[in-house]
This record gives C-alpha cells, structure tokens and sequence, in this order.
C-alpha cells in the first residue's frame, strides 16, 4: 500500500485534465444561528423546511426505501450503515483518518489514498506523503507559522492547476488558516483555500467581443498538515463550493479525524 512521493497533488486525471504533479515544499529541514419559532414561520415554509435535506440524506433515504419495501432484518441493518463513516487505518505509513461511508476507494490515482464520492466526481479525499529518504521533519512547524505553510498550500494547488490553454484564467484565495493540538498531542495545521477556473467559451476567436470569459469550476481544498517519522502527511479534502455549503459538518469531521502515527519497524 505504501509508496514513495516527494509531491502532494491530488490525482490529476480526477479533478483537471491539464494538470501537472510538482515537488511539494522545498524546505531546509533542521451553527448554531438563533432560533425562530416554527408558530412564526408561514405554513408554506414550514413544510418546505420540513422536507429540506441534504443531498446525501437524500440518497440514504431513497436506499432505505427500497431496502425496507424488500423486507427483512439485514435489510434494515444495511439501510443504518449508509449513514456515518468509516476509518481507515494505515499502520506501515503511519496515518488514520475517517471518511463517508458511501464513498468509493480509487486506486492507482496517485495518492497514498484516495476516496471519492460516487454522485460528486470532484468530491474526494486523499492522503499525501514526503519520501521518508528526503525528508527530515520534526515538526509542522519546519513549514513555519500556519499562515506561511497556506501560502505554500495554495502555490502548489496553483502549480498543479496550471494550464496551457488559452484565454484560462485562475483566481484564488485563503479562506483561513490555524493550528490545533489533536488528542494525540501532535500539531497540525488546517488551511482553507478557495480557487476558481475561468475560460473564454471560443479560444480561437479573433475579435476579443467574440471571446466570452465563463465559469469553468468553483472549489474550497482544505488541507491538515501533520508531521511524524520524521514525514509530512497532508490530508486533502475537495468540493466544489456549493457541495462544501451542504456537507461542511461532514467534511470537517474528516478533517478532525486526520492523524499521524508513529511506525514501530
């Protein structure tokens, strides 16, 4: 399972046909809104919030349908597991995370791991790791405060996205960065970072009235950095942005979960 990676992109070929795998940071190493009584809220409105859920909820609830109009106890115990998460546990590497429990594993997509949501294609979480040849880390804080490690995070997601297509035009920014001691007593770092793709809908086009700029894509990438065996572990996690306002309590629990191990040879 384990494999030797000096870079920390996702898998190109699922998320931009154009993008290139780099080396990673080059370092010398040493909801609650207030709430309204339902009385107050119109009739119409109240059955609108009533039958409002998420996209996920969604699907678990058409699937537990079926299965319960086929009958039957293991039926019923199937239809609770397509809500929650899984864990999965890599003990050569030194890492643990959890992630949703319908998502599908893709192998050779050139993470450590990966893990995508079977309905949102660029929905996904992976985990990349520095060689163990290469790197001598002690700590996350090798990359220096959160806010320098973001600035490297987002260069890189650039780097990756780079496209030699023209009139194709990135916009990006940090959202937030911080720091966080996990029950395991380690540190991490979180970074947020949102970035959008524009492209002119005719390349070719001689008069620039005939070229018009569109939307290609809209996602947040949210990384944890952690250090142990003297690695860099990244988690990352993508979503396009209106995917990320439905399942942002999901996704964070993902990234919450995300640990450093160490291994025992």
């Amino acid at each position: 399972m384990a494999r030797i990676l000096d870079s920390f992109p996702p898998p190109a070929h699922l998320t931009h046909p154009n993008r290139s795998r780099s080396t990673w940071f080059s370092l010398p190493m040493p909801i609650s809104p207030n709430s309204t009584c339902c009385s107050s809220i119109p009739h119409s409105k109240q059955l609108t919030k009533a039958f409002a859920v998420r996209r996920r909820d969604a699907m678990s609830l058409i699937l537990s349908s079926y299965i319960f109009s086929k009958g039957g106890i293991d039926n019923i115990a199937f239809a609770q597991q397509s809500v929650g998460f899984r864990e999965y546990i890599d003990q050569f590497d030194g890492y643990s995370l959890k992630y949703p429990q319908n998502w599908i594993q893709v192998r050779g997509a050139g993470a450590d791991i990966f893990f995508r949501d079977p309905f949102v294609l660029d929905e996904n979480v992976s985990v990349e790791l520095s060689s163990p040849s290469s790197s001598n880390y002690k700590s996350v804080e090798d990359l220096g405060p959160p806010e320098e490690a973001a600035e490297k995070v987002l260069k890189q997601y650039l780097t990756e996205f780079m496209s030699t297509r023209i009139g194709v035009r990135r916009e990006s920014n940090i959202i937030s960065t911080s720091s966080r001691v996990a029950d395991d007593g380690k540190l991490y770092y979180q970074v947020e970072v949102n970035i959008k793709s524009y492209a002119n809908n005719n390349e070719l086009a001689v008069m620039p009235g005939e070229r018009v700029v569109r939307l290609e894509w809209n996602r947040r990438y949210l990384s944890v950095l952690g250090v142990e065996n003297n690695r860099l572990y990244e988690l990352r996690l993508q979503t396009p942005e209106n995917v990320f306002v439905q399942e942002e309590n999901d996704l964070r629990q993902v990234m919450d979960s995300f640990r450093v191990n160490k291994v025992t040879v």
